[in-house]
């Protein structure tokens, strides 16, 4: 089963996802910042970060940029799950390394699709996770 973990400071955005998301069949683990999801990234990598951007504390930009300056972390695919919807957000949100852009309020298909287009379903031969 495929691990995602969403790091969401506002807990009914967290639980709002980690229910579409368990729903749909995959394993979740939440964190509320960016300190709380190193920790549980130390404990075991997950296959896909949902990043909220406007975290407390070192932000969803500074915290991707963290993620992809690390060897192990480098290749987790990271979807930005932002209220940050100006133009130009989008652009610095891949800028800092995120792999696909999702605004708030959270759609349920949309978010789905976004998570499926980026941890394919099929088996993974030889994975390293």
């Amino acid at each position: 089963m495929k691990e995602i973990l969403v790091v969401e400071d506002n807990p009914t955005n967290l639980k709002l996802a980690s229910v579409m998301l368990k729903a749909a069949g995959y394993a979740i683990r939440g964190a509320i910042d960016a300190e709380q999801a190193a920790a549980a990234i130390a404990d075991r990598l997950p296959d896909l970060i949902l990043m909220d951007l406007g975290l407390p504390g070192k932000d969803g930009y500074e915290f991707t940029r963290e993620l992809r300056g690390r060897a192990e972390t480098r290749s987790i695919p990271i979807l930005a799950v932002t209220s940050f919807a100006m133009k130009g957000d989008r652009l610095k949100a891949m800028d800092a390394g995120c792999t696909a852009y999702l605004t708030k309020p959270i759609n349920r298909q949309a978010l789905l699709d976004q998570v499926e287009a980026l941890l394919p379903r099929s088996v993974e031969v030889g994975s390293s996770r």
